[in-house]
This record gives structure tokens, C-alpha cells and sequence, in this order.
């Protein structure tokens, strides 16, 4: 997120915009990964998905980055480019870092209650390829109801927006090393 005069600087506020918003996608989604159903007991009794208990969404691809941004657009760098640099890459790191823990969580399913052979039991039931057996997604997990479709839909949401974000770090890392080696243009 670099923030020197004309071409590069015209090109962050088009990256911070798309930042915030996608920020703003991720936040929600894990506000909501954490309460299926629309009920807040699962969160408290400790019935909700490991990776979305880790919030990273919230303030991996959430806060950290609305707060480099924030701090890049209203120039708490000064001149000094290599801050804006710096910014930019615990934003890449931040949005990475939830990326990598949303697909995660994608691949390793929902913690549910499901039936064993003796009693229903609350855990991680389903395993490597469910995501491409969509009957398993149906009668596998008792409780919370539909929590495979939510989980799937919510960590490719949140994984999805956070991954976008990663790519527009890295363009914005790459233009604004560029503008400090090429000197800025017009």
C-alpha cells in the first residue's frame, strides 16, 4: 500500500478501497462461521470449527489490514516509502495467513454432532474428498443443521476474498518497489 505522488499513488487508492472492502467480507464471514445456525450456545459450548475459533478473518484479513490501510492513506509514513512497503507486507502476510487457515478449514470440515455406532458424538466426521461427495453433506452431521453448506460457503467466501487480497498486496508491493527503483511517474 505505497503512497508517493501520481501513478503509484493512484494505483493505491484503487487498492485500498478493494482492500477495505474485502476486509469487510472477511470479517463477516467469520463473525458468522462462528455461529451456525444463527445461535451463539454453539460458539459457547465449543461446538464450532476449529479454524473459525482462530478468527482470522476478523482480524488477520480484517483489522490488520484496514489498519495498514488506514495508516498509508492518511500518510502516518511521511515520505518514508519503505514504511508504506512494510505496511504493505504485513497486509500480504496478515490476508495470507487467513487464506491459508480459511482453505483449511474448507478441506477439513465442519465439527458437528454425527452418529458413531454407539452414540452421537460431536467431532470432525467427515474427511479428505467430501467436498466433492455432496450426499455426504446432507447425513453425516446432525447438529448444527446444514453446517457443511455453511462452512463450505463461508471459508470460500472468506478464503476467496482474503486470497484477492493477497494478490493486490503483492501487485501493490511490486508497483510501489518499482516506483522507489524507477523514480515515480505521471
Amino acid at each position: 500500500i505505497y503512497s508517493s505522488p501520481m501513478c503509484v499513488s493512484r494505483c493505491l487508492q484503487s487498492v485500498a478501497v478493494s482492500l477495505v472492502a474485502l476486509a469487510i467480507i472477511c470479517i463477516l464471514s467469520n463473525i458468522l462461521l462462528l455461529i451456525p445456525e444463527l445461535k451463539i450456545h454453539f460458539l459457547m459450548e465449543g461446538h464450532v470449527t476449529r479454524e473459525a475459533t482462530w478468527v482470522t478473518g476478523l482480524w488477520g484479513s480484517g483489522l490488520v489490514v484496514c489498519v495498514c490501510v488506514c495508516h498509508v492513506l492518511y500518510d502516518a509514513c511521511g515520505n518514508d516509502d519503505n514504511c508504506s512497503v512494510v505496511y504493505s507486507c504485513v497486509c500480504l502476510l496478515a490476508a495470507g495467513f487467513c487464506s491459508l487457515v480459511s482453505f483449511t478449514g474448507l478441506s477439513q470440515g465442519p465439527h458437528c454432532l454425527y452418529n458413531t455406532t454407539s452414540t452421537p458424538v460431536w467431532g470432525v466426521p467427515l474427511h479428505a474428498g467430501y467436498l466433492y461427495n455432496r450426499t455426504l453433506w446432507s447425513g453425516v452431521c446432525l447438529k448444527p443443521r446444514g453446517v457443511v453448506q455453511w462452512n463450505v460457503v463461508l471459508f470460500s467466501v472468506m478464503g476467496g476474498a482474503s486470497g484477492l487480497q493477497t494478490v493486490l498486496c503483492s501487485a501493490n508491493i511490486l508497483n510501489s518497489v518499482l516506483g522507489l527503483i524507477l523514480g515515480q511517474g505521471d
